[in-house]
């Protein structure tokens, strides 16, 4: 039997933001349907190197296909010349229970994390929106704003703030313009890249945010945030992890990519266990407002949030597409 295999660079050449936004779409769709499934997630963390792996799995019996990704980050990598962050995806035909394709699972996640948090926020912001501010600067971060100029073309000013370092905002807000040309065929030209030196003024002249950290205590204070801000929150995607005040939850309209996900391991969980929050406040998933059966943003004056935690179901119909794009190539097919 052979199975499609694909390393970074093939996954590189073949996928592309608008189609990755578009998988990511009907995903949310079908999730709100009710033709997916989520399985529980595995995590373990190697607390004597500061490592953590999960393995996130699911079905979507819309398309047909079943599988899993397991994913390790490990940041002492670095100083060893090595990837911190890396994963392999495996996904399954659903009819027959056959590997469709086994391939990275680093640059599938990236792209996909970024497309959904763009995707929220098109659904989610203001109409008018014209200034991002992505929080964080770490390998994903690029992901998360050329998802949102491709998905958001009306966004002429970008804030780049980094926590933990904020010098290092400096040079990545340099270095974006080139980054998103040579990575994802992205003229920016016409946008303005601003390292962030007080995050209090940025947050308050943004209308759209995205927090892409590991923080573990809220970095983002309430009292900052302006009427009419949408928040997508993608750090916060195990126990503990938390971005933005809880408080900002509370005074919010909340969507998530999936509840029980994000009541437990979101930026929902902490609030909900500070009392914040409960279970109830939470409006729906994104797919019901992309479907039109939640309302979405009510008013220009609310306050938005999408809390993401993760859906193998995305990294799935990713690589399904990639699958099918390639028909026979025998380029990429391996005995089993």
């Amino acid at each position: 039997m052979k199975v499609s295999f694909y390393n970074r660079a093939a996954l590189e050449q073949r996928l592309r933001l608008p189609e990755v936004i578009e998988a990511v779409e009907g995903v949310y769709r079908s999730k709100a349907r009710g033709e997916t499934v989520v399985w529980p997630t595995v995590t373990h963390h190697f607390e004597d190197r500061g490592g953590v792996m999960d393995i996130r799995s699911g079905y979507d019996r819309g398309s047909e296909v079943y599988g899993l990704k397991a994913l390790a980050t490990f940041p002492q990598n670095e100083q060893l010349g090595l990837p911190p962050f890396s994963g392999i995806l495996v996904a399954m035909d659903g009819k027959t229970g056959l590997p469709l394709g086994i391939m990275d699972a680093s640059y599938i996640t990236s792209m996909r994390t970024g497309s959904a948090a763009a995707v929220a926020a098109r659904a989610l912001a203001r109409r008018d929106s014209e200034t991002l501010l992505v929080l964080g600067t770490g390998r994903q971060s690029i992901f998360m704003i050329a998802a949102a100029l491709t998905a958001l073309p009306q966004i002429k000013k970008v804030y780049c703030a980094e926590p933990i370092h904020p010098s290092a905002a400096a040079v990545y807000a340099e270095k974006a313009p080139g980054r998103l040309r040579d990575g994802f065929g992205i003229d920016a030209s016409g946008v303005e890249f601003l390292p962030v030196e007080d995050l209090t003024a940025a947050v308050g002249n943004s209308d759209i945010i995205i927090t892409i950290t590991r923080a573990t205590a809220p970095v983002i204070k309430r009292e900052w945030v302006r009427p009419g801000t949408h928040f997508s929150c993608i750090g916060a995607d195990m126990p503990g992890k938390e971005e933005i005040d809880p408080a900002i939850l509370r005074d919010a309209a909340i969507y998530v990519d999936d509840v029980d996900q994000c009541v437990n391991a979101g930026e929902c969980e902490l609030a909900v266990k500070g009392g914040f929050i409960t279970r109830a406040s939470i409006i729906g998933q994104i797919g019901e407002v992309l479907l039109g059966t939640k309302p979405g943003r009510r008013s220009d004056r609310e306050i938005t949030v999408f809390d993401a935690t993760g859906l193998a179901l995305l990294d799935l119909a990713v690589a399904k597409m990639v699958v099918e794009g390639a028909g026979d190539d025998p380029a990429h097919a391996i005995d089993l």
